[in-house]
Parts: C-alpha cells; structure tokens; sequence
C-alpha cells in the first residue's frame, strides 16, 4: 500500500471528489485525510468521498506533520513539483520517514482513464465543439453585417459562448488568431480588426466536471463559416499549407492504437509537413494528454517512449507556421481503443 501527500488541485481532486486552493491530502495505508482551513470546511465535507476532514486551526504544513507523526508511515511518496522547497523542510523536519520524490506521480495514476472519465471526456468535447459552432455562426454574422471586430474583442466574445452564461469553464484562454498572429503557436488577442477573407484560428477548451476538452479549428472569415475540417481558401498558400496539415494529421490519426510508442504517432504528422518541405515551421509536439489538466500524460512528441495503451486520451495538433504571415494549426482529441482510436 503506498503511502504518498499531495498538494496539486487536481491531483486531490481525482482522488477524493474535491479540492481548493489551500489543502493538503495525506493517504496512509486504508486512510484518507484532506486539510484544510474553515473557509473551505463545509463544502469539503458535503463532497469528500471516503476521506476524513482536518479543519486545521493552524498553518496547514503543521497540521500535516502533526498527523504524520500519529499515522508513522515509513516511506512518503510526493511530487516534487506540489511543494515549495520551504514547504518542505517544514513538513520533514525530524520526521523519521523517507521520502519518495515522485514525479509526475498522480499524472502517471491517471494516464489510462476508466469508462467514467471517458464518458465525461467525451461530453467536454461535444460541448466544446457546440461552443465553436455558436462562435461561427456569431462572427458569420458580423462579417455579413460588415460590423468590426478585433483579435480581443472576439476572444472575449468566444469565451462567454464557450462558458454558457456561466454553466462551464474554460480549460484555457482562447486563442483567437488573424493571419500573421495566427504564425504564433500561443498567440495572445491584439487589436486587430478582422475582414473578410481573412485566416482564423480558434484554439480553446472547456471544461465539463471538472474535464478539459481542446480543439484548433483553422478557416477563412465570410459569411457562411463553419467549423468542420473541409476547408477553402482563396488565397492558393494558405489552401496549400492547410491541406498538408489536414493530411498530417490524418496520418498521425490513422497511426494510433495500442503498442505504439508516441513517439512513433509524432513521426507520423511530422513524416507528411517534412516531405512536403515545411520541417522547419512544424517547431511544436503533435500532442499531449488531456484529462483534468489541459496537457498531461502522455506526451505525444518526438522523444516520447510512452506505450500507447487502450484507454489514454490525448490531442492530435499538427501545425505549419510562417512568421509575419499565417499558421495553420488543426486539432482534436483522440481516446485509444481496442482496435486505433475514436475522435472526439
């Protein structure tokens, strides 16, 4: 039985059914104990599953300690990352256990979802892909009506419709992209005025119990935008470069099932952009895990020894970039099956 103390938000969350913004979770042999201060006391004990509640009356590392020396485990697990190096030396201090430095511990828990987690996922991403459609259908009809509307005005706009008045949150900020900002990978919203005709690129998320959903979508501004993968351009470059990603991905999508090593998936999107001669302007990994945190296990890039396994769930993002100009970038999320993989 591992014994292991977390700090991480979601990490707490996957394995009691909450978490806040100040807490500390302790599993130590059958027991689970979750700390926390009184703000948070009630809503803790309305949701913890199977986990007793500490209010602490002082700092939450004492409290900790406190407990650790009642429960004496010989060996601790943690996560490096969860913990600040003052933390730290404050929990340990005359402690008589070692301890286990785990990185990455609760991702590594969580890389294979169960039949509960991908039901959830999967709803995150019908949700998901509602909200873009509402976002064509809105920008479809300023373009038509001629109205302005800049980079930041529109990702405010985007963010509400994906949020649902309130209903869902966000799994990150959306990038709302036109043209040449669209060549930055995490580009930020600027004040620039769309028009017709006009690359766009939308990347963004929500999140549905707590799940994240993520998704890029890549199409030019008129009035009778959508947001599926079949795509025209005017422009004969950017209708180009947006069929070799579309291909890329494709490829990286047909690769998947379970035996493959992620970095075999990668090699894949990347094999279609380098022959076609853009290596260079692909600078980003093909994927990441999605889950509770918008990027987790498994890592989908060109080191990753990671065994695809029946199960894990992750997004395919083939990108090509040309600085000062456009980038192109489409993404979904894929869950591996028996057999290959099932889109989002």
């Amino acid at each position: 039985m591992q014994n292991f103390i977390l700090q991480n938000e979601n990490a707490v969350y996957y394995e009691c059914g909450y978490s806040c913004d100040n807490e500390i979770f302790i599993k130590a042999g059958d027991e689970q104990f979750f700390i926390t201060d009184a703000r948070y006391g009630i809503e803790a004990k309305s949701h913890l599953k199977n986990t007793h509640l500490i209010v602490a009356q002082t700092s939450l590392i004492k409290e900790a300690r406190l407990l650790l020396r009642k429960l004496a485990p010989k060996k601790l697990s943690l996560d490096p990352a969860d913990f600040s190096y003052q933390s730290l030396k404050d929990l340990t201090r005359d402690m008589y256990f070692s301890l286990d430095f785990a990185h990455n511990f609760s991702q590594k828990k969580r890389i294979i979802k169960n039949a509960d987690e991908i039901e959830i996922l999967k709803k995150a991403a019908k949700l998901g892909a509602k909200g873009f459609n509402k976002i064509a259908k809105k920008l479809s009809k300023i373009i038509a009506n001629k109205e302005k509307i800049s980079e930041q005005r529109l990702n405010f706009l985007s963010a509400q419709i994906l949020q649902k008045h309130g209903q869902l949150g966000l799994s990150f900020a959306p990038i709302t992209a036109f043209n040449a900002n669209a060549a930055k990978a995490h580009a930020l919203p600027e004040n620039i005025i769309a028009k017709k005709g006009d690359l766009f690129l939308l990347d963004a998320g929500i999140r549905y119990q707590r799940y994240c959903s993520d998704r890029t979508r890549t199409l030019e501004l008129n009035q009778k935008m959508q947001m599926s993968k079949t795509q025209k351009f005017k422009d004969s470059k950017k209708n180009e470069i947006y069929q070799i990603v579309l291909q890329a991905q494709q490829a990286a999508i047909n690769a998947v099932k379970p035996g493959v090593l992620a970095c075999d998936i990668d090699a894949k999107a990347r094999s279609v952009i380098q022959k076609a001669g853009y290596g260079k302007n692909f600078f980003h990994s093909t994927g990441h895990g999605v889950g509770l945190d918008i990027h987790e296990l498994p890592r989908i890039n060109q080191s990753s020894t990671e065994i695809l396994k029946e199960g894990m769930i992750f997004s395919i993002e083939p990108g090509i970039y040309f600085e000062g100009e456009f980038g192109v970038r489409i993404e979904d999320v894929v869950v591996v099956t028996k057999n290959g993989c099932e889109i989002f």
